[in-house]
């Protein structure tokens, strides 16, 4: 197993049986049973149809054997192939015409599933998995899943064809049909043999594409550092090495799969010698005659064809099984986030309790031991604490990114996980300490948390309460801006400017801020504030601050550390008291003057 070193499963994979997975995947193709049995009906024309062709030869065969031979009959029998010939393509088309429709249509149920299960799923699954396997499974291997339904219409065209021709067969000469039916049992034997190096091989391929996936995604979106350190050879050398990986994978995959039907072929040539030999022996004794000799030739390389296809796809539907497998492992995995109720709350005011909270990333990870806090509603507070404190931990239980372990979080006199979620959450409004921007505009950035019924007149008129307005103008086309890929087109200061905006439109009860530590010019930090101060207005907000601005605007200063806290109050009164906060102060916040923020609304006057 070495080979397969680095294309480790991801821990929320499980393992399906085979009819676990063929009754999952008939769920998605239940809605169009309809369709389905027009499929059916079409194969069934497809198999007789071809099958006509093998006796309509051989009794033209006979026919011309007699003495009675006419013109007409040397007419009628090439015209009836014709005719089955004609049928069968027709078929054909339609049935593929249909299958690609069902496909399709499966797919895009799966494909809907997958992301949506996807975009659910906790914070803690996106830490701990990466985002780029992630699309791998929702597009990849949902495409893998679609070819293999394709593939199993052909099959079910193959198992009709194959039928029809044993009970033709067993017509012929049923001695030498027994003789037919004695080889497939090997033949399984030997695509059996197969099937679980098939599954083995199919799902390494899988996940060794993903991790080509994962590569680029990770060294696209850190092109700008990798530049900045000129490490574009190194990037380069991880994509090489792991899309060498999935090569050599993908070959021995190739490798296993290419040996099934040569090696079912070749069992099915040593059967066929030997019936063409005990054949040819009846008909020079007059057992049987030279037409239904060749019928029987014609339709038993006719059966093995598709019997042999019937045992080779099998090796070959592990793809479709594997990808499957991926693609429900991804739907099922567990939300660690668990609701006890279902509660819509109305406008909350903000009170919110932590109750003796334990809270760990893992179990040899603790971050909160029995963490209690009560935050009233309406008030501000700073969370201040040296890295790895525990104050974006709080925020995140508070916005139900994780779960905890022990106590409890209560919102005015509910557990917070009695309420329904997505209810809960539009009661939030969250900034990150790297605002994200999706591409597009500006208007459309922040209309993304806009209330339905917000005019673009009301937006405007909000954007120009910070500053006059006046950073729309630093803007090139104002609200018609383009951003760019993650909003790299804007300034640190616009895009934290857009995401606070983006809040303040939504009009949230509580507010968390991860406050950006990029610097920005003195009137951009005027302007930030500013926007700010109108959303810490309306909530009850929990502010991971950074600058000295915002945690001398909070009502009340929260010092953690190690995951407890340690000391609160005000700026002054903190400061006064020389413990903790006071050394923070001296090693963070000291560099950073007031001064200088009120000498930027001298130096850009927002009239």
């Amino acid at each position: 197993m070495s080979f397969f070193s680095g294309l480790d499963t991801e821990r929320y994979d499980r393992k399906y049986t085979d009819r676990e997975l063929t009754e999952r995947m008939a769920t998605y193709f239940k809605p169009y049973q309809k369709k389905l049995w027009h499929v059916v009906f079409l194969l069934l024309v497809i198999g007789i149809a071809n099958s006509s062709i093998a006796i309509i030869v051989s009794k033209g065969i006979d026919i011309l054997n007699s003495l009675t031979t006419s013109s007409l009959s040397l007419l009628i029998i090439p015209g009836a192939v014709l005719i089955s010939g004609v049928l069968v393509w027709g078929a054909n088309w339609a049935r593929r015409r249909l299958t690609v429709r069902i496909v399709g249509d499966t797919v895009l149920a799966l494909r809907n599933d997958a992301f949506s299960s996807s975009v659910t799923h906790d914070l803690s699954f996106y830490d701990e998995y990466s985002s780029g396997r992630v699309v791998s499974r929702i597009t990849s291997d949902t495409h893998d899943f679609g070819q293999v339904a394709t593939l199993i219409t052909d099959l079910a065209s193959q198992f009709i064809q194959a039928l029809i021709l044993a009970f033709i067969l067993i017509y012929i000469d049923w001695r030498l049909s027994l003789v037919v039916f004695g080889f497939l049992p090997m033949l399984l034997l030997a695509a059996l043999g197969f099937r679980r190096l098939a599954r083995i091989v199919t799902r390494r391929g899988m996940q060794a594409m993903a991790n080509v996936n994962a590569t680029i995604k990770e060294t696209v979106s850190g092109i700008v550092i990798a530049k900045n350190f000129r490490q574009e050879l190194a990037i380069f050398r991880e994509f090489d090495e792991a899309n060498k990986k999935s090569y050599q994978v993908n070959v021995q995959r190739g490798f296993v799969l290419s040996l099934v039907f040569p090696t079912l072929n070749v069992l099915g040539g040593i059967g066929t010698a030997i019936l063409v030999y005990v054949g040819a022996l009846n008909v020079v004794q007059g057992a049987i005659t030279a037409g239904a000799w060749f019928l029987f030739l014609q339709s038993l390389e006719r059966f093995f064809f598709p019997v042999l296809n019937l045992s080779a796809f099998w090796a070959q539907i592990q793809t479709g099984l594997s990808a499957a497998e991926r693609v429900f492992a991804l739907i099922d995995a567990e939300s660690q986030v668990k609701q006890r109720g279902n509660l819509i709350p109305e406008r909350v005011k903000g009170e919110i309790v932590f109750d003796k909270v334990d809270f760990r990333y893992s179990e040899n990870e603790p971050v909160l031991t029995k963490f209690s806090l009560h935050i009233e509603p309406g008030e501000n507070i700073a969370l201040v604490g040296h890295t790895g404190a525990g104050k974006s931990s709080i925020a995140k239980l508070i916005a139900r990114f994780y779960e905890y372990q022990g106590g409890q979080i209560i919102i005015e006199g509910t557990d917070i996980r009695n309420f329904n979620l997505k209810a809960y959450r539009n009661q939030l409004g969250i900034v990150s300490q790297t605002p994200f921007l999706f591409s597009g505009t500006v208007y459309e950035n922040i209309s993304y948390g806009c209330r339905g019924d917000m005019k673009t007149s009301e937006l405007l008129a909000l954007a120009n309460k910070i500053g006059d307005g006046e950073w729309l103008n630093t803007l090139p086309n104002g609200l018609a801006t383009e951003v760019g890929e993650r909003g790299g087109r804007l300034s640190m200061g616009q895009r934290q400017l857009v995401a606070l905006m983006r809040v303040l439109v939504q009009n949230p009860s509580i507010f968390i801020l991860d406050e950006a530590t990029a610097s920005v010019d003195p009137f951009t930090e005027w302007q930030i504030q500013q926007a700010l101060d109108l959303i810490l207005s309306k909530s009850t907000s929990i502010l991971i601050a950074h600058r000295l601005t915002t945690i001398k605007a909070a009502d009340r200063i929260i010092v953690v550390d190690q995951g407890e806290i340690i000391e609160q109050g005000d700026h002054e009164s903190l400061l006064s008291a020389q413990g903790h906060y006071a050394e923070l102060y001296n090693t963070y916040f000291r560099h950073q003057s007031l001064s200088y923020v009120e000498q930027s609304k001298t130096l850009f006057p927002a009239d």
